[in-house]
């Protein structure tokens, strides 16, 4: 499949709003292997070559032009895994040029030896908000199994997640939702970390019986307090982003966990594959349209503003 950049929708937005998850990189200056040479198998919207160009602040006012969020929450691109610092420091320097990102969430490897001098060299810069990582997880569902190394269930693993909330730093977490059931016992015994799920869980299989795992996924997570959902991600392979396909999913996610424990986020501009900027934001914007103001105020902003600490 050959993706192309999706027709902008026409969109008037005004309301505030937060992007909990956009991407910034110059691959010009810094390492980012997927992006540089190396391909991501089973990338899950396929053809991704569009993303190997900088994505820099400028280039998220022109996707988001008419649109801006009041915020923004740069989430680790994937930065080579040598010293993730580094990515922090850089993106950190772009913050005071640019005025964006608002935060930073970065890396950090948490079965590697050095996590602890990895968390205190993040922790210097104060922008910096969390942590992401994508611990061992089954490529399919019929697949997952507990126990693998480098997993949510892995000790040595755990011990790295157990100083975070040593740093005062939430996790943001990407794994498919048949994994999830780990994250559910991660989050039981580590409750002073706040965990906030990316991407929605990855509902990638829209059949019934696949939405049906998901959402049994999701509701077990969900009984844990010390958990939050981005709503991002939502794009299907092959086809364009749309509000029959998505509007539905976010629903049933916020149902799942409350008004006051989702929030928006773009994943811009790997979502740009699949949608402009304007869709997903419309599409969201639809999706919470039968919430009280308050809350729609909530989910488009004060949610994320109080999980990431972004104070004005």
């Amino acid at each position: 499949m050959t993706n192309t950049a999706p027709e902008p929708t026409a969109f008037a937005f005004d309301a505030p709003y937060i992007d909990a998850h956009p991407h910034f990189w110059d691959l010009t200056r810094n390492p980012y292997p997927w992006l540089q040479g190396e391909t991501v198998p089973n990338f899950r919207y396929g053809d991704y070559s569009a993303l190997r160009r900088n994505y820099l602040p400028a280039d998220y006012a022109r996707d988001t032009a008419g649109l801006a969020p009041v915020k923004t929450v740069h989430i680790e691109a994937e930065w080579a895994r040598g010293d993730p610092v580094d990515e922090t420091a850089w993106v950190d320097a772009l913050a005071q040029e640019h005025g964006r990102p608002t935060a930073i969430v970065g890396h950090a490897q948490l079965d590697r030896g050095d996590v602890d001098a990895v968390l205190a060299g993040h922790a210097a810069y104060g922008r910096m908000r969390g942590i992401r990582n994508k611990p061992a997880t089954s490529a399919r569902r019929e697949d997952a199994r507990r126990g693998q190394a480098g997993s949510m269930d892995d000790e040595r693993w755990r011990r790295g997640y157990s100083q975070l909330a040593r740093h005062g730093m939430s996790f943001d977490l990407q794994a498919p939702w048949w994994n999830l059931d780990q994250a559910a016992d991660l989050v039981r015994d580590f409750p002073a970390t706040q965990l906030i799920l990316n991407h929605t869980g990855l509902p990638a299989d829209r059949s019934p019986s696949g939405l049906a795992g998901w959402r049994r996924a999701m509701e077990k997570l969900a009984r844990e307090p010390n958990v939050a959902v981005k709503v991002s991600g939502l794009g299907l392979p092959g086809r364009p982003w749309t509000g029959a396909d998505n509007v539905p999913v976010i629903r049933d996610t916020i149902s799942i966990f409350g008004a006051d424990r989702c929030m928006f986020a773009s994943n811009y501009p790997v979502d740009s594959l699949v949608a402009s900027y304007a869709t997903i934001l419309a599409g969201f914007v639809e999706a919470i349209s039968i919430y009280t103001p308050s809350q729609q105020h909530a989910l488009l902003h004060d949610n994320a503003a109080r999980i990431y600490r972004l104070a004005d």
